[in-house]
This record gives C-alpha cells, structure tokens and sequence, in this order.
C-alpha cells in the first residue's frame, strides 16, 4: 500500500507543481492563491457490507476540491488503489477542468476500495449504496451540493443506483435525478455523454490542426485531420471515440495500444473493427493486415503526427520521452505525460493539449445531463417540431422563388429539427472552441510558452475572480 501512496503523492504533488508554475503569471493575491490550491474538505468513511455471508469492511473517501461554486462535480473510481492523496489530485484537476470550460461547478472526486472485477454485481451494488448513503447523512451528495459521476470502475449501472439510493432517502424531493450524472438515458441520463470525452479530444484536435501559429513550432501546416497519422494508446470509451471521429473527419489510424499489446498498420486500421474484434476475442492482437506489438509501450515511440493517450497515468515517462516522435501528444487520459518527461517533449518541440483542456468533454456534457435533469425536460423536446415547420416554410419559399423543387431526400436534411443529441454536440462544440481560444489568447498575452500553464492560469483567474467578488466570509 505505501507504493501505491507514493505515486498518489506524486500525483497530487505534480498538479500542485503546474499550478504553482501557473501561478506565478497572476496578479491575484498569495492568500487567493493559497485558497484556490488546497482541497476545502476531504471525508473519509469506512463501513460494513456482508459478502458471501461474511462482514467485510470497506474504505471510502469524497473529495470536494472548491466550493468557489457549487455544487461541486467528480468522478467515483471502484479500485484497490485508491489512496488519499491521488484523489485529492483528481479533485483539484476537477476544480481547474471546470474552469477552464466555464463549467460553473466545483472540483471534488471519491473513491471507494473495491475491485470491479472480482466483485459480484451483488456486492458492487450493496457497496455502491451503502457508499451513498454514508454521503447522503452527512449531506456530502446532491444536486445542489455535490454531483457524482462514473470514473474508473463505475459507470452508468453504478450511477442509477447512486440515483435510487438518494431518491429513496429524499424521498419527494423534485430535482433528486440530479444528484449524480453519467445515468442511463431511461433514468435521467442524457444523449451523447458515452461519446462526450472522445468527441471533445476530437474538437480539441480539431482546433490545433487549423492553428498555424502553434503548428509552426512543431513544423507543421495548419490544416485539417485529413491524411494525419494518429497512434491511439487505449481502446476504452475515450480512445475509442476519439480514434473514431478522427478517422471519420480523414484520419489515418496507424496503431492501437492496449493492455495486452498493440497492432500496427501504416495504411490505416478501422477502429470500429477492431473494437468488435477485440469484444469478440478479448485482444486485439492479430487483427487483420496488421503486425503485432509485442510491448504496448513501444508503439508510443513510433512515427505518427498525433499521439492520443487515453489510458492510464504516466505513460509517458522519463524513459521513453526522448524517443517520442509524435508532433502533438493530445492527453485523452488524466495525466499520461509526468512532468519530467513534459520538459523533455517540450524541448523537442513537440506540443501538447493538456489533459485539463482536452478530456473535458465528459464533465460538460456532464453538466448539460445536470440541467436536464433540472428541468425535468429532455432537451429538444419543445422545440424540435417547431424548428422543422419553421424550416419547411423555408425551403417552400425557395422552391416557389426559384421555380425548381428539391428532392425529398435534400427536403428531409434541410428540414431536420434539432433533437437531444444535436443540441448536446453542438454545446460540446461550441465549449471546446471557446475554450481553446481562451487558452491560446492567454498563451499570447503572457508570453506562456506552453498550453498546460496558460491552461492552469485560464483557470486560477476565473476561480480568483469569483472569491473576490464572493468575498471572504465572514
């Protein structure tokens, strides 16, 4: 266990390092400064749960980084890892993703010490409950206090319970739905949340592609996804939809890393085959045309324009960052590049789009599944009819004007109204463009070398603005 702390104190040291490295380019004050770092409270349980007949003690802990806005917004992670210290790390970089993507919410994070995968769906949902309910007493979850989402080891099943739970102990209480998001769409949930991460690394990309400005370090002309090269290292929910969108938008897939090796194929491997492969078969080795890599790792170091890891922690390390020959490192995953290996990547001119930018499309969409669930309407719903009237009397008008009607094909596409899932992509959009531009104008306006700093600053001003205009109580 005291290995394991170790990296969970490295981990929140490394985030305190880029914030203090961020701070340093702001005028807010050291005692504001101070505030916005630390994590506001941290509470930690342990409680009984019968397995198999015998009582077994499980740990839990919830982290609620900033109360700068409520309520506070983070994942729940199902690990035997979990330490103290690493989801303090999380929960801080909540705080910051939020900010940086004009999420009005607060960081926290939990975790509870359980492995998912030796655990009967009994006892996942016995732990899961109970787990909420030791929330609940101390009024530490609800949709004004502090909303859940899955993480590591949980995922939408988790979250109805989650909603359940809470729903069964308030009972009556009209806005309950909205205690936790990443629900299933048949229990509060929202259209396009299981693509929201990936489809966000994809307008990430997107963006610095068209950037010749950034591009010029890294000798490269701005353009489009079309013919890049991208090397994906995880085929989870995140890698998988990220590789996805890019390859429909004319990207070239040349390799896939997974935990049991990878594959390569410099003409180009279709993803969505090799997802349905991989469930089929449990690996995605010797899949099709391609060549087998025997260790994951060494795809990481091979020639491509874009890098996308989107699985775990520090992949990118000391060891191998020299060796790195991607031009854009795009973090699909929290925190896959330490720091130390940052500086070298740096130097070598090789940009990166930081984690706390580019997979913040979960806790935005997130936050679209919070107000839906506040409304209690499903988004398009009212207006969706209205908008295809609307436009029908459009393309009469045309088609009256110009003397020439239209098939009925280019009619139904023209005449489309907006349904949940349009709205949702639209909104992801629309905030992951913003927001690059925000952090790209900061680069420039404080001569930031790099977009993680003008990231973490983008974020520590915002946060700074909202304690100076709250003030200090009492």
């Amino acid at each position: 266990m005291a290995d394991n702390q170790n990296e969970g104190t490295k981990f929140l040291e490394s985030v305190h390092k880029y914030f203090d490295n961020a701070a340093k380019y702001s005028k807010l004050s050291p005692g504001i400064l101070a505030q916005i770092k630390v994590c506001n409270s941290v509470y930690k349980i342990s409680f009984p749960v019968e397995v198999d007949g015998k009582i077994e003690v499980i740990e839990g802990i919830r982290v609620q980084h900033s109360h700068h806005k409520l309520p506070s917004k983070g994942g729940i992670r199902f690990s035997m890892q979990v330490d103290e210290d690493e989801v303090k790390a999380l929960a801080t970089l909540m705080t910051f993703k939020c900010a940086v993507v004009d999420v009005p919410f607060g960081g926290a994070k939990g975790g509870v010490k359980i492995n998912p995968r030796t655990s009967s769906v009994k006892t996942l949902e016995r732990v899961t409950r109970r787990y909420a309910a030791e929330l609940i007493k101390k009024n530490l979850i609800g949709p004004g206090m502090d909303v859940p989402a899955p993480d590591y080891g949980t995922g939408s099943r988790e979250m109805a319970w989650i909603a359940d739970t809470y729903q069964a102990l308030k009972y009556g209480e009209t806005n309950a739905l909205g205690c936790v998001t990443g629900k299933p769409v048949g229990q509060g949930g929202i259209r396009g949340r299981a693509e929201a991460t990936g489809l966000g690394v994809y307008f990430g990309i997107r963006e610095a592609l068209a950037d010749g400005e950034l591009l010029k370090g890294a000798n490269m002309e701005a353009g489009t996804m079309q013919g890049k090269r991208i090397i994906v290292q995880g085929l989870g929910n995140v890698g998988y939809h990220a590789s996805w969108f890019c390859q429909q938008d004319g990207a070239i897939i040349t390799g896939i890393a997974e935990r049991e090796g990878g594959i390569y194929n410099p003409e180009g491997i279709n993803v969505e085959e090799v997802f349905k492969y991989r469930s089929e078969t449990g690996s995605l080795l010797n899949f099709k045309n391609c060549t087998n890599i025997e260790n994951t790792l060494d795809l990481l170091e091979m020639e491509c324009d874009i890098l996308i890891p989107a699985a775990l922690e520090n992949q990118i390390n000391l060891g191998n960052a020299a060796r790195i020959k991607a031009k854009i490192i795009a973090e699909g995953a929290n925190g896959p590049v330490t720091q130390e290996a940052e500086e070298i990547l740096l130097k070598n001119n090789i940009i990166i789009l930081p984690d706390l930018y580019l997979n913040a499309g979960g806790v935005t969409v997130s936050y679209f599944e919070w107000l839906k669930n506040l409304s209690n309407v499903r988004f398009g719903r009212m207006g969706k009819r209205a908008e295809e009237a609307s436009y029908k009397r459009l393309v009469n008008a045309i088609e009256s004007t110009s003397g020439k009607n239209m098939t009925a094909q280019e009619k139904a596409i023209l005449t489309k109204g907006s349904d949940e899932v349009n709205l949702v992509r639209s909104g992801l959009e629309d905030t992951m463009i913003n927001a690059y531009h925000e952090i790209r104008e900061t680069m420039r306006q404080k001569n930031i070398p790099d977009m993680r700093t003008a990231a973490f600053l983008t974020a520590i001003e915002k946060i700074g603005v909202s304690y100076e205009a709250l003030g200090i109580f009492p």
